[in-house]
């Protein structure tokens, strides 16, 4: 939930990539699999705890991703109404982004950005919106979907680790005319400066990246590369698109 990577393939299709940073305790996820949300098929990893997730993918075009934090860190609650991992799955019962940031209620939910990737046969371009909860006020704002971007979690980097990340992240971008998904994997691998801190893949006592995400966006199917690193385990899926 802590680094994320969007890249644009064409004008239609992207590679979003995600690291998850959380406490080594915490039970893993379960693999990637099909789900019903108000009548659409949404593909996901299950967080066993809470039951929600930090990405998905459903058949119609919606590509989400979670990041923690908003703006910037936050002092954590003891306790919050509903975990952001349920709000984000609740997201598949509205029909755009505007409705979801205007519509749903974010009170008593923990500071979040999520990252809204869309794009299937009638649109011309892919469609990407980052939605900002700060306690107090959901920010939506639409990104220029044929540029490549990085987040980094701000309770986790402080600014001058995230401007680092950018760096390596254009470094990365300045050697790379076209995308792969195979070669941003490599980046989240193995991006950094040699300190297991705050490189893409973080081992700190008490945070670890536990798993890695890719989904590869094409018009007519969705590949889904999912990584439990702790486990050491590799999960592949093919997703034929509506």
């Amino acid at each position: 939930m802590c680094t994320v990577t969007y890249l644009p393939v064409n004008e239609r299709e992207f590679i979003l990539t995600s690291n998850r940073d959380e406490d080594a305790s915490r039970a893993p996820a379960l693999p990637i699999m099909e789900y019903q949300i108000n009548n659409r098929s949404v593909f996901f990893p299950k967080d066993q705890q809470a039951n929600g997730t930090w990405i998905a993918y459903d058949v119609k075009g919606y590509t989400l991703c979670l990041l923690n934090g908003a703006f910037q860190p936050h002092i954590r609650k003891e306790a919050y109404r509903k975990s952001r991992g349920l709000m984000l799955l609740d997201f598949y019962n509205f029909c755009e982004p505007e409705d979801f940031a205007t519509q749903y209620d974010f009170t008593d939910i923990e500071p979040f950005t999520l990252i809204m990737a869309y794009s299937c046969f009638d649109t011309d371009n892919v469609i990407l919106y980052e939605l900002q909860w700060d306690e107090h006020k959901a920010t939506l704002i639409k990104h220029d979907s044929t540029h490549p971007l990085i987040w980094s979690s701000v309770t986790l980097y402080t600014p001058e680790v995230i401007q680092a990340r950018n760096n390596w992240f254009n470094d990365w971008l300045e050697k790379h005319t076209t995308y792969t998904k195979d070669d941003i994997l490599f980046f989240h691998h193995f991006a950094g400066a040699g300190t297991t801190e705050n490189d893409l893949v973080i081992n700190r006592e008490n945070k670890k990246t536990v798993s890695i995400c890719c989904i590869n966006k094409h018009l007519s199917h969705t590949e889904i590369i999912y990584e439990d690193i702790l486990n050491k385990k590799f999960y592949k899926n093919k997703i034929i698109n509506c």
